[in-house]
């Protein structure tokens, strides 16, 4: 039994009639009257009465047809199964992201991806750094990776999807609150508040690195703290400044911090620390390419509100 014999039995047993089962299935009448007799060989039952004036149902066709009708809904899923693998419809996209600049770009990802492609999941987890998500990209434990990267391997891609620039936290009561831009050589002498440099925190790494580069041969770093809110209480507290980012900036209420833009010339010492999509060079699948290609039209269609 073949999809091609239960298509030509459910035509003939909706209209009961061989010549209007004929026309539906754009064949001859007798090519489809062999068609029925092969399936009822196979079968061993004849599944049609026919005489001269009509044609009727026998109990082994009324038993077929709704087995015949569910394989050919199973061959139809199949085949839809099949087509949204190839175009790219159907699968997961294991995403990991690292920051509060990407969560818009989460929340966007997630509402179109669910209304453009249905078939697609996205399986979403969240890093305190992005150091972790290189590793993981590298080990294929994760598809698309939104961090701010330094130096990746070979074998990832990358492209920046949102700028980013860095600013000074200082208590609201510091003598540099008032101030429109910043250079680092004005507060190279302060006490900092940061995240562990061994994590691999992107604005601790351009900390020190603006430390020796203005030869101060380091920085006084008096405390550091386990994530961005905990450093900016602190700074709040008057413990000491931080270096932190422009998009932590605008999504920070804190009343006792101030951010100060740090000067274009002290950014150019260091690497940017623009957010990216990172993800892995070679067999990209379909899933992940419809991903990316939401992100870049997101940021296309609502550049004001999500970049800089």
């Amino acid at each position: 039994m073949d999809v091609r014999q239960i298509q030509a039995f459910l035509a003939v047993a909706e209209h009961l009639h061989f010549g209007r089962a004929a026309e539906q299935l754009f064949v001859a009448q007798a090519p489809l009257s062999r068609t029925i007799q092969a399936l009822e060989s196979d079968l061993g039952a004849r599944l049609f009465e026919r005489n001269t004036r009509s044609v009727s149902l026998t109990p082994a066709g009324k038993a077929l047809v709704q087995p015949a009708r569910a394989v050919l809904e199973a061959v139809s899923c199949a085949e839809s199964a099949v087509s949204a693998a190839v175009s790219g419809e159907s699968g997961t996209v294991r995403v990991e992201f690292c920051g509060v600049a990407a969560h818009p770009l989460v929340a966007a990802l997630s509402r179109g991806m669910r209304a453009d492609h249905p078939g697609i999941r996205l399986d979403l987890t969240s890093q305190a750094v992005s150091r972790p998500t290189i590793r993981r990209l590298l080990g294929e434990e994760v598809d698309v990776g939104l961090g701010r990267f330094d130096n990746l391997p070979p074998g990832l891609d990358s492209e920046v999807l949102i700028t980013d620039s860095l600013v000074v936290a200082v208590p609201r009561a510091h003598r540099l609150a008032g101030s429109h831009v910043v250079g680092f050589q004005d507060v190279a002498s302060e006490p900092f508040v940061s995240l562990p440099y061994v994590t691999g925190s992107v604005t601790t790494d351009r900390l020190w690195r603006l430390g020796y580069a203005h030869g101060a041969g380091g920085v006084n770093n008096v405390q550091f703290a386990p994530d961005t809110s905990s450093c900016l209480a602190l700074v709040g507290a008057e413990v000491g400044c931080h270096l932190a980012l422009r998009s932590v900036a605008r999504s920070t209420t804190n009343p006792n911090v101030v951010f100060v833009p740090l000067a274009q010339r002290e950014c150019e010492l260091v690497p940017d620390v623009h957010l990216r999509a990172a993800w892995r060079s070679v067999a990209v699948t379909p899933p992940v390419v419809a991903a990316l290609g939401y992100l870049r039209r997101c940021l296309q269609q609502d550049r004001p509100a999500v970049a800089s």
